[in-house]
């Protein structure tokens, strides 16, 4: 990789929030302000029915999995209260509990472990997604899944560094891409692939490595 440094350096090494309130005729470049033009040697054309995904960070499906397990015990301990003895203070806790109560241990252990069970299925849902024509970007926004997808035809230019990518578009918005397990790989992938259809890569320097 060959990289051409800019002539005033800047402090911050990580990825700018998206640029706002700034005159278009003549707005600055992220690269011109933030980091450096890297111009890569490695160039790759994905085939057309290549597809690489990428999940969210094993820190945050941590959370769901949590979730699920409180779920699992409830829903073992329901059941074994009413499949155990009469006599034991776990069936006279839920089972006959249950007369006395609005809404059983049964319907409620079974809402539980529903809800349980589809957070961890949405949080795996969420990532990015990348092809030989688009990339997409799987989010969780107030419990509800949303998908952008930007084909390569709409992005002038790829910012990335090893924890973050952010895309230029067009018409000079910004996206910040969702935070993925690999995100070096998706990073160097992104890089790659801009590179071969002729698109601008910048790369910026870690803060994690100062």
């Amino acid at each position: 990789m060959v990289v051409s440094q800019p002539q005033t350096p800047s402090p911050s090494p990580k990825l700018p929030d998206v640029v706002a309130d700034v005159d278009e005729g003549d707005r600055p470049s992220i690269t011109d302000v933030n980091g450096t033009v890297a111009k890569f040697e490695m160039a790759y054309n994905p085939q057309r029915t290549d597809r690489f995904a990428f999940g969210v960070p094993l820190l945050m499906r941590i959370p769901g999995y949590a979730f699920l397990v409180f779920a699992a015990v409830i829903a073992l301990t329901v059941l074994a209260a009413y499949n155990g003895s009469s006599n034991s203070r776990l069936y006279i806790w839920v089972v006959e509990g249950d007369r006395s109560r609005v809404f059983g241990s049964g319907p409620l252990a079974f809402i539980i472990a529903f809800a349980a069970l589809g957070n961890v299925i949405k949080t795996a849902l969420r990532g990015v997604i990348v092809t030989r024509d688009a990339i997409e970007a799987r989010f969780l926004i107030a419990g509800f899944p949303k998908v952008k997808r930007w084909t390569w035809a709409q992005i002038d230019r790829v910012v990335v560094d090893d924890q973050d990518v952010m895309l230029e578009l067009w018409d000079g918005s910004y996206e910040r891409l969702p935070k993925v397990r690999d995100a070096k790989k998706l990073a160097d992938l992104l890089a790659g692939i801009a590179t071969a259809r002729g698109r601008s890569v910048t790369r910026l320097p870690d803060a994690t490595k100062h």
